[in-house]
């Protein structure tokens, strides 16, 4: 009998309690992310009617830190209910094929709009105002843009910073998470 409730508790332990499901193209999806026709400029209008921040999350296949930040960051309560409460957040495939219109009207792939914007690295997060330029792309009117893998302390961090508008006071990322995070942690 304990050996039973022993190989029972170690095989909950290995398995992912909040594994997302991965799409046909191979990238997760979990339920807050929007399906759209991949138009920036009607985005961003959705975005706003809901009160929410465009966020562009470029992706791949097969990427281990986008898995990562999927089951072990992205799940966190803080940083789900912000994404949920705060954000409209359309993925992008980094060599897919799938077409998507820049803000100055400019079509292409994604593939070749990751290479437009100068995207190098999955996961990327592209942060956007509430209001771009005409003429301008996604890349020139981002606030910001954050290339990689972090912990829940400076992915919570960076959202929570973001929708404070915390880039227009001058207050520089950097100093914000210094403020926040414990150095015991």
């Amino acid at each position: 009998m304990m050996m039973r409730a022993l190989t029972a508790a170690l095989l909950v332990m290995a398995t992912p309690v909040l594994a997302v499901e991965l799409g046909d193209d191979g990238l997760h999806k979990p339920d807050w992310l929007r399906e759209t026709f991949k138009d920036l400029r009607e985005d961003l209008s959705e975005a706003n009617a809901e009160d929410k921040r465009l966020l562009v999350m470029v992706e791949q296949r097969g990427c281990i830190y986008c898995t990562e930040m999927h089951e072990q960051v992205f799940p966190d309560p803080a940083i789900d209910a912000l994404i949920r409460d705060h954000y409209f957040v359309v993925q992008m495939n980094l060599f897919g094929d799938v077409d998507v219109t820049d803000f100055d009207g400019t079509v292409l792939p994604e593939k070749d709009m990751a290479v437009r914007w100068g995207v190098v690295f999955t996961p990327t997060l592209i942060f956007l105002p509430e209001e771009v330029a005409e003429g301008a792309t996604a890349s020139e009117a981002a606030v910001v843009s954050m290339p990689g893998a972090f912990g829940k302390a400076t992915t919570e961090a960076l959202l929570t910073w973001v929708n404070d508008h915390g880039y227009e006071s001058g207050e520089h990322f950097q100093k914000f998470l210094a403020e926040r995070i414990d150095p015991q942690d």
